[in-house]
């Protein structure tokens, strides 16, 4: 056992200052992957690999938060048995997509509180913290996709707009970086007291993540640029 956990933690050591270049690029390739290929075909093959890769891009981040790491090991766990269902066993999918939804959100709760704190914290602002920022930026979408979809299942019919056609759960992905965004085109409208409380919610930790967390790390940059041309 010694020895796995040696093993795992040399790889975890190495990866480690590429995280947030790792977290990124995963993420960006699940959101935006289907734009290139077909849609189908990247559905069932693609995004699943890049999920598990963005997964364990995201132990990566925690490598060095000893408490977290196990829990973090078994929610990939998790995940990966629930992937491997839902592949081989259709009839099984609402019920595996519960628990996937909730290990997901679980998950990305605990790497976008890290990404935050680790860049919170970062003394230089360098290349890899622009990227965490980002990369913290689109985790509070996924969260907030999380949210908006337990509340879908939970309190059917909360949102209006949804298209019957389409998968709701796209749908939803779409209605929650639009709504963090706070750009709001109105296509999708939240209907009960809840879904209105989650979107103002949402607005406002897009708002709060953009006016404090950024102004701060590029407060840094300018504090930093003008000691370096002194």
């Amino acid at each position: 056992m010694n020895l796995y956990w040696q093993i795992h933690s040399a790889m975890l050591s190495t990866l480690y200052p590429y995280r947030f270049e790792l977290f990124l690029s995963t993420q960006l390739i699940i959101l935006f992957g289907s734009v290139f290929i077909n849609a189908q075909w990247f559905e069932l093959w693609v995004m699943p690999l890049f999920l598990l890769a963005n997964l364990i891009a995201g132990i990566v981040l925690v490598y060095k938060r000893k408490r977290l790491i196990r829990l973090m090991f078994l929610l990939f766990a998790l995940s990966t048995v629930v992937l491997v269902l839902n592949f081989t066993d259709r009839e099984s999918y609402n019920t595996t997509n519960y628990l996937k939804f909730a290990s997901y959100f679980l998950f990305y709760s605990i790497v976008t509180i890290e990404i935050i704190r680790q860049v919170w914290q970062s003394k230089v602002v360098q290349k890899n913290v622009i990227l965490g920022l980002i990369s913290g930026y689109i985790s509070l979408g996924l969260l907030s996709f999380f949210a908006c979809l337990s509340i879908e299942i939970l309190y059917p019919n909360s949102y209006s707009g949804l298209n019957a056609s389409l998968e709701f759960s796209d749908q939803l992905m779409y209605y929650a970086y639009i709504t963090l965004m706070t750009i709001g085109y109105g296509d999708i409208l939240p209907v009960t007291p809840i879904a209105q409380k989650a979107a103002i919610l949402i607005g406002l930790i897009g708002q709060f993540y953009l006016v404090i967390l950024t102004a701060i790390v590029v407060g840094k940059y300018i504090n930093q640029e003008s000691v370096i041309n002194k």
